[in-house]
């Protein structure tokens, strides 16, 4: 681990205040462990509910905390607003714009971005959903299409502005159309003269053979009844082979190519690591997967490098597993703890055994009063599942101003029909 004088305070760099991070940083409060918390964002970001930014149900403030509120209080964590640019391993050095940072332990913790499989100018045409940013857009994207296809007079090109793609059938695209067809279908309906919303087009393109191919088939199966019972079309085993200013063109495996005019294209399939993995490539030869996810061994440390641990959606774990673990809330929090409390053991001249990940179970909502949720001993659909899925969500959140918040917005919501935050505020 670096070698400090005996009477020396050990510095914990975490980089990343995602829920790797967070988790890391709150078990290591009212220890005698100097921690510093970087990121390049001031907020902890809820990214399971950013759907629900994107569609207007929640503004971005309920679910976002500032990272300095949640650690206030607690002196030996410090937080500080900055992108780290190289780490120097050898030196046990962070070098960020403007310093460098000394560490004793680092925890790496970045998460990571869209992945469009080498169509990068795909990302104007269907942007994707992981910051704040992304969501507004795609609100303004969404709403603005309704706006202009009421005042659109030729019969194609409105029925362009009222079709929508997405393209990836995982949680957060079965999410993100739920609640697309749910505006179309409740919020909107009755509020335009020219267009009818409830004949708008919602399509979702799934390149597996089923979607949410990481739940049970029984699960899969109903996600898709639940989805097409909203008016959503879906196409498994569909793959995207272009996408142009306001066409999409997708294969079956056995149909010839389609096209489709839709002005609004949304991506949710595919995500590639943070730059960070490169770094830690670069300066420690540690080796990465396809998705750039870098490879870490059983206590999440790295090869060769015991005191730099990979946490998160940026790292690859799949010791004792048939595949590496998802790239899901839990994972991150659960990989958190258990790096702070080996961190901790390990000055004590302890250890603990290998990290391992405990499956408390898998959670998709498909718009109102309806959810899927595999709990390992149980499988749950229907209203049940969306209550549970609402309660699990609403206790996971960080600050508990936004608990309130959002179990007072979702309330209202489900008995209007109506989502609140619905403004158009970004330029075209």
């Amino acid at each position: 681990m670096g070698a400090n004088p005996s009477d020396a305070v050990h510095r914990v760099v975490i980089i990343g205040g995602g829920f790797g991070g967070l988790y890391a940083a709150k078990a290591l409060r009212r220890t005698p462990i100097k921690v510093t918390l970087l990121d390049k964002r001031n907020f902890h970001l809820f990214q399971p509910l950013l759907y629900q930014v994107a569609t207007g149900g929640l503004s971005p403030g309920d679910i976002a905390s500032p990272i300095r509120a949640i650690l206030a209080g607690h002196k030996n964590i410090q937080v500080l607003l900055a992108e780290v640019k190289d780490i120097d391993p050898k030196e046990q050095k962070v070098t960020l714009d403007d310093a460098e940072l000394t560490y004793d332990t680092l925890v790496v913790a970045t998460g990571v971005s869209h992945d469009y499989f080498g169509n990068e100018h795909w990302q104007k045409l269907a942007p994707g959903l992981k910051t704040v940013e992304d969501a507004r857009e795609i609100r303004r994207r969404i709403l603005f299409a309704f706006e202009a296809a009421e005042k659109e007079l030729d019969p194609e090109k409105r029925r362009a502005w009222m079709t929508f793609v997405l393209i990836g059938g995982g949680t957060t695209g079965v999410e993100l159309a739920g609640a697309l067809a749910e505006i179309a279908h409740k919020t909107l309906k009755n509020e335009f003269i020219n267009i009818d919303t409830t004949q708008a087009k919602i399509l979702l393109l799934q390149g597996n053979d089923r979607l949410l191919p990481s739940y049970p088939a029984d699960l899969s199966a109903e996600a898709k009844i639940s989805l097409e019972r909203l008016g959503v079309t879906v196409k498994t085993g569909t793959r995207v082979t272009d996408i142009q200013e306001h066409i999409v063109t997708f294969k079956s495996k056995d149909g010839p190519p389609e096209q489709i005019q839709a002005q609004t294209s949304l991506w949710t399939a595919g995500v590639k690591a943070s730059s960070m993995g490169k770094v830690l490539e670069n300066c420690t030869g540690v080796q990465r997967d396809q998705s750039g996810r870098v490879l870490v061994n059983p206590d999440l440390t790295i090869a060769k490098y015991p005191n730099i641990f990979v946490i998160g959606d940026l790292a690859n774990f799949s010791h004792g597993q048939e595949e590496s673990l998802p790239g899901v809330a839990p994972v991150a929090m659960q990989e958190g703890q258990y790096v702070a409390n080996l961190i901790q053991q390990r000055l004590k001249g302890k250890t603990l055994p290998d990290f391992h990940y405990v499956d408390r179970g898998s959670l998709a909502v498909i718009g109102r009063n309806s959810a899927v949720i595999d709990l390992g001993f149980i499988r749950l659909k229907g209203f049940i599942a969306w209550l549970i899925w609402s309660f699990l969500h609403i206790y996971f959140l960080i600050g508990f101003d936004n608990r309130v918040i959002i179990f007072i917005q979702w309330a209202w919501s489900y008995l209007t029909s109506k989502r609140g935050d619905r403004l158009i505020t970004e330029d075209r």
